[in-house]
């Protein structure tokens, strides 16, 4: 069983996303490297918005490959090349997780392994076994 939770002695989130998330019982457990907004072609959008699209649907394809959904997410880190970008990847990741809030991270970091990738998701998911 998951429970995300915010407990009343730590500040509330900032956004959509909880303090904690804890598992109990058995259970599988699916750690997604990071995904970056590469097609499966190997091409690579040029826009922020469209990379973070592609980012929450290749960490989707590795949840679904699993038989899991974002719903089993207990955990994300997100990173991003600019700052600037936090609005937009909060209103992309409320929409693209549909309410359910789990942990997470969020850096701002120098690059990524590409010059040209704006964005990196990675998640840990846990599913009842």
């Amino acid at each position: 069983m998951i429970e995300v939770f915010d407990p009343p002695t730590v500040h509330r989130p900032a956004s959509a996303y909880s303090q904690g998330a804890l598992v109990t019982g058995p259970a599988r457990w699916l750690h997604i490297s990071g995904q970056v907004g590469v097609c499966l072609d190997g091409s690579v959008p040029e826009g922020v918005a469209e990379q973070m699209e592609q980012s929450w649907d290749n960490l989707f394809a590795v949840l679904a490959h699993a038989g899991m959904s974002h719903r089993d997410l207990v955990k994300i880190t997100v990173f991003l090349v600019d700052q600037r970008d936090v609005k937009l990847w909060r209103q992309i990741r409320d929409r693209r997780m549909q309410g359910h809030a789990c942990a997470a991270t969020l850096l701002i970091v120098h690059g990524l392994a590409s010059p040209q990738l704006l964005c990196e998701i990675e998640g840990i998911a846990c599913q009842p076994a």
